[in-house]
């Protein structure tokens, strides 16, 4: 049987797989050049070899994109554990903001043990979320259930508790924190210009006029009409 290898640059394509291919649809190369900063024939070789795992780690054929085998999809998870189990412990337990972890995060995640993980997990009270609100693989690789809505979904009079968000730009984050647009948050819409979808949006006694740019990257939940 020919031996599975476990590099990390096979685990930061089976993660950026997983992420692209969230929606349903299947990743393209052209996409995951773009994320991985590397040249489209250097994905379609990855992409071969991860094809040619035993097991396969994915299910690829030319001009229809890749998506995760089983066996795909639990390595890809257990990476993505690592990560916001790190996030995590990075922020309670060092003191980093939320917008420095990515980085650390990044290149610890190959590193860690399981049971440096499960330590990690069992100090920090086996959380369910990361710093920016993203959910965390369960301890036997399944992914919780996301039930939150992207920001650019309200309209006015509707209020809702910002779940997580879904970035790594460190300015993008910084500027959220400045905003107050950060984990747990409740906010409401007060406005909506269909001209260009900027949303006006109160959080305590600040109003802030904001994007696509921001609004598809924040996701709430528990949305209501404000009555």
């Amino acid at each position: 049987m020919k031996k599975q290898t476990s590099t990390q640059s096979t685990q930061d394509y089976l993660k950026h797989i997983y992420e692209l291919t969230e929606c349903g649809q299947p990743a393209y190369t052209n996409d995951l050049a773009r994320e991985l900063k590397v040249k489209p024939a250097s994905v379609t070789g990855m992409i071969q070899k991860l094809a040619n795992e035993n097991p396969a780690l994915v299910e690829y054929q030319k001009h229809q994109g890749v998506t995760l085998t089983v066996a795909g999809k639990k390595a890809a998870l257990e990476v993505i554990r690592h990560h916001r189990l790190l996030e995590t412990w990075l922020v309670q337990t060092l003191g980093y903001s939320w917008d420095e972890v990515h980085e650390e995060a990044e290149r610890l995640e190959h590193v860690i043990s399981e049971d440096f993980e499960r330590r990690i997990a069992t100090a920090l009270g086996h959380p369910t979320r990361d710093p920016h609100g993203e959910l965390i693989p369960t301890a036997d690789l399944k992914m919780p259930v996301d039930e939150s809505a992207p920001l650019s979904s309200l309209r006015p009079n509707q209020v809702a508790i910002i779940q997580r968000v879904s970035a790594q730009d460190v300015n993008l984050l910084r500027h959220l924190n400045e905003l107050g647009l950060v984990p747990n948050v409740q906010i409401e819409v007060t406005a909506y210009s269909s001209f260009d979808n900027n949303l006006t949006v109160k959080v305590g006694r600040k109003s802030h006029v904001l994007g696509m740019s921001v609004t598809t990257k924040v996701f709430v939940a528990g949305k209501h009409v404000n009555t």
